[in-house]
């Protein structure tokens, strides 16, 4: 037999025993936690899970290059890209140890350590390596990718009139500092986790709704695109430049929210363990269903026909719903969940367009108004969660968070200006402010 074939053979069989010995109980150690095996087990999971949320990178430029006009998908792709290395380097200089200081607080339970972070042990292949978790460098760059995913959920909001480097500029500020003080203080062991027994299994507030804070902040202070209202009240549809782009990111998000809910598990030591990461998939799953098929429905109702973008926000609005607490509930529970996300979006975005508040792919009503119910959802399937705990803790992130972005958009609008004047927005931004365009041959005006 050849060498290739018996390769597979000798995996398996390496890991027969690991395999047996699970299935003798529903929580029966993969390996005895602290072990080396172990430590593999959790660090893989990081890492895989962790590709899977950086996809949801490509997921956002998706989406959003499908629902700006033609004229302006060039810069979307341009910001997503950007902020998504901004991240990373502003994680790395200052984020990651505001968000996880140990025993290091500058602030005790509030202001984290401000340091560069460092992946120790210092050494390649070291023996000393703590194997009671999983390797450092996997878990800074898991939890790199949900700070990632925070700024682009900005980016949609503001798109089509947003200058680029005014945008790029608040990104490092809501990567390096925004994002990570209010994190640690529900992650990092802050006072929101310590005082309140504030819950958010996977960020329904810390990820979804501070995204969402920070892009109403910038919508109120950079004002809607031009022609989106009228004086009378009417408000003009503009039509996305690619419905299949759209629709392709958001399944490329939908597949991304796998390894964001599922990695936060944070152990995959356990055959309990593996079995609590299935039960969040599925959960995970069931509730982009749920707030996908509640949009398809209701848009019939509402409008007669049915409104893909808003289909396509449901799914969304649906997962960030489940996002809090993916673990407790049952599927019905968790479609139920979703379902209400879904409904929230479709009354949400005329809503906001009634408050002449112009966020261009729907990120307010998905992430911040869906991220919000998803908070309050823990307490229907979580008995650990009280509603004051939950209440308070939505309260003060989103007071800080849209406070601190509110004054940061308001001085890059004084200092620089932060919108582009109206003939670069009636060219496209493509053009105006970055010369080159995504669709050459076609334009629309």
């Amino acid at each position: 037999m050849k060498l290739t074939k018996l390769l597979p053979l000798a995996a398996a069989a390496a890991l027969l025993p690991v395999v047996a010995f699970a299935q003798d109980s529903d929580v029966a150690p993969l390996a005895p936690a602290g072990t080396e095996v172990g430590f593999i087990f959790t660090t893989f999971m990081f890492l895989v899970t962790g590709f899977l949320v950086m996809w949801m990178g490509a997921g956002f430029s998706m989406l959003e290059a499908g629902l700006v006009r033609s004229k302006n998908v060039t810069m979307q792709l341009t910001k997503n890209i950007a902020l998504f290395a901004m991240a990373a380097v502003m994680y790395y200089l200052i984020g990651y140890n505001l968000m996880y200081p140990g025993d290091g607080w500058t602030i005790t339970n509030v202001l984290g350590a401000f340091s560069l972070t460092s992946l120790e042990p210092v050494g390649v292949g070291t023996d000393a390596v703590d194997l009671t978790y999983a390797s450092v460098g996997s878990d800074f760059f898991f939890q790199l990718m949900f700070c990632a995913t925070t700024a682009s959920i900005v980016s949609g909001t503001l798109a089509e009139r947003i200058k680029l480097w005014p945008f790029l500029i608040f990104t490092v500020v809501l990567t390096g500092l925004i994002y990570p003080v209010q994190a640690s203080w529900k992650w990092g062991g802050g006072f929101l986790d310590a005082n309140f027994g504030f819950l958010d299994f996977a960020g329904s507030t810390v990820v979804h709704s501070v995204g969402g804070w920070a892009a109403l902040a910038g919508a109120l202070v950079l004002g809607p695109r031009i022609g989106k209202y009228t004086k009378d009240g009417k408000v003009n549809a503009f039509p996305g430049s690619n419905l299949t782009l759209a629709t392709l990111g958001t399944f490329i998000l939908w597949l991304g929210w796998f390894g964001f809910n599922g990695g936060s598990q944070l152990y995959m030591d356990t055959a309990g363990n593996v079995a609590d990461i299935s039960r969040i998939f599925a959960n995970t799953n069931t509730a982009a269903a749920g707030g996908a098929l509640t949009a398809l429905v209701l848009t019939q109702l509402l409008y007669k026909k049915v409104d893909l973008t808003m289909v396509l926000n449901g799914a969304l609005a649906g997962l960030v719903s489940i996002t809090a607490e993916p673990l407790t509930p049952g599927l019905g529970q968790a479609t139920l969940i979703g379902a209400v996300g879904g409904l929230i979006v479709v009354f949400a975005v005329p809503f906001l367009d009634k408050l002449k508040i112009d966020d261009v792919v729907g990120a307010v009503p998905v992430h911040l108004f869906a991220g919000i119910w998803g908070t309050i959802a823990v307490l229907l399937t979580n008995g650990d969660a009280t509603i004051g705990g939950q209440l308070i803790s939505i309260v003060i992130v989103g007071a800080f968070v849209f406070t601190v972005s509110l004054v940061i958009w308001l001085v890059l609008k004084m200092v620089m200006g932060i919108r582009v004047d109206e003939e670069a927005e009636a060219m496209g931004l493509d053009r105006a402010e970055l010369g080159m365009e995504a669709y050459p041959e076609f334009t629309n005006g």
